[in-house]
């Protein structure tokens, strides 16, 4: 079978939401993951960060009640940092245990990856990324008076919002390279990575979350990869999703996907930016296929047995 560089985007139904369960369901994630690697496929792996990043903001915000010497707000940059750190150490230690009961010996990394945003990206002026927990009406309206965005969310309750401007450059590139070409598999961009501005030399951390499947699209087009697969919550991207005209997507092309979004078939901060960055890895180079499915049937889908393929 013919070796394939492929970007998985982990979302948060793989990471659990909170500790606990993230420990479990990366031992679930590892092991899908491992089926890829075990066919020969050369992996990196990025992943989402939406509960942990506000999980992380909100235990902050709640020690600088009880602590006056500690800082009212910590930078949201900071926050996805913390989250990349401790969703890596768990994945990666979960992923080196999988391939060694398989007899696999590989080295696994997770870089601490910063991803320039454009100061003067229009997504600072209009927040719409759901971070953290969700709240009720009551929750909502009390957050908002002390000055937070806040947004219903998909009829699951209202969560808080901030800027997600769209990635330019994964400044961490390099040592990615570096890793790759030593043969380690490697943990990059996660939550979208951390979101920073240039000024001279100096790297500023904004507040912002950078959508994780935009990331990953540039994460894999900067390493080349063949396929981006994006996890969801379901085997296939749908047409008239939940109606009773509700039709499954097999193999679409880039023109077809296009024409979809245009229409209006998938949800703002769902199945959206998912399909939109399929449709930008796939027609950045011929060859390039973007597949959206569940973790459990990620091998079967590069394998064209199941899942959205987005084509040339």
């Amino acid at each position: 079978m013919e070796k394939k560089r492929i970007v998985i985007a982990l979302g948060g139904n793989a990471l659990g939401k909170n500790l606990p369960e993230q420990y479990i369901a990366v031992q679930t994630t590892a092991k899908a993951i491992a089926d890829l690697i075990e066919e020969g496929n050369e992996v990196i792996i990025a992943h989402g960060n939406g509960p942990q990043v506000g999980m992380i903001n909100n235990a902050m915000a709640f020690y600088a009640k009880t602590d006056p010497a500690h800082p009212a707000i910590t930078p949201l940059s900071v926050c996805v940092a913390m989250s990349q750190a401790y969703i890596g150490y768990d994945l990666q230690n979960a992923l080196r245990e999988e391939l060694l009961n398989r007899n696999i010996k590989k080295e696994v990394a997770t870089v601490i990856t910063q991803v320039r945003v454009d100061a003067d990206d229009p997504a600072f002026q209009n927040p719409t990324k759901p971070i953290g927990h969700f709240m009720t009406k009551e929750e909502a309206e009390a957050a908002e008076a002390d000055g937070m965005h806040v947004m219903e969310d998909a009829g699951r309750g209202y969560r808080r919002v901030v800027a997600s401007p769209k990635p330019v450059e994964i400044i961490e590139i390099g040592t990615i390279h570096a890793l790759l070409n030593d043969g380690c598999i490697v943990i990059a961009a996660g939550g979208g990575g951390i979101p920073v501005i240039r000024r001279g030399n100096h790297l500023k951390g904004v507040g912002a979350v950078i959508d994780k499947d935009f990331a990953s699209c540039l994460l894999a087009k900067n390493v080349d990869a063949d396929y981006l697969i994006i996890l969801t919550a379901v085997d296939k991207v749908a047409l008239n999703f939940g109606k009773p005209d509700q039709k499954w997507l097999d193999c679409i092309s880039v023109e077809e996907a296009r024409q979809y979004v245009k229409e209006g078939h998938f949800a703002p901060g769902s199945m959206l930016p998912k399909v939109e960055a399929g449709i930008d890895f796939a027609s950045s180079k011929p060859g390039r296929t973007a597949l959206i499915t569940l973790l459990s049937r990620a091998r079967d889908g590069v394998n064209g047995k199941t899942g959205t393929r987005i084509v040339m």
